[in-house]
């Protein structure tokens, strides 16, 4: 399976109700925008889309699912802010029989995550706000290669005529 790590946009600092509805500002919904033209147009869609709980990530999703013109995400309990590899690796294998699949989510985990699957030690991945990661794995196992890494101002954060 080709996996996606979509990670969320630019979102508010602060929230009065706390750190899971934290909400996207402008900038991150035209992140998202942006990384589904950039895969449409590169013929590398998911065939779905896995988000975290938390809003900025929902918003991201939604975000990006609408411009890609794909169905809605699902939202995974396991892919909260504190995702733990091994975790994550197991319940990926409910979704091995897709080609394709996004998950939309936080750091530290993605790149905590994409080191634990590279075998790389001392933190030599960082997936910034807006940047999409594409890993080639096989869950539940661990090792798998990494695709392509795509920064969010390659991503096309900003709109089409900005």
């Amino acid at each position: 399976m080709e996996l996606i790590l979509l990670r969320h946009g630019k979102a508010e600092n602060t929230n009065p109700d706390g750190d899971f509805s934290r909400a996207l500002v402008e900038k991150g919904r035209a992140q998202a925008r942006g990384a589904a033209r950039l895969l449409k147009s590169a013929g590398l869609l998911p065939e779905i889309v896995l988000t975290s709980p938390l809003v900025r990530a929902r918003q991201t999703a939604d975000e990006f699912c609408q411009t890609a013109n794909l169905p809605g995400a699902v939202i995974q309990g396991w892919l909260a802010s504190g995702m733990d590899p091994k975790t994550a690796m197991s319940e990926l294998a409910a979704f091995r029989d897709f080609k394709r699949v996004a998950i939309v989510g936080h750091e530290p985990d993605f790149s905590t995550l994409a080191e634990w699957i590279l075998g790389v030690t001392g933190g030599g991945v960082e997936i910034k706000k807006g940047a999409i990661a594409c890993l080639r794995i096989t869950p539940p196992a661990r090792f798998g290669n990494l695709l392509y890494l795509v920064p969010p101002k390659l991503a096309g954060e900003t709109e089409p005529g900005d």
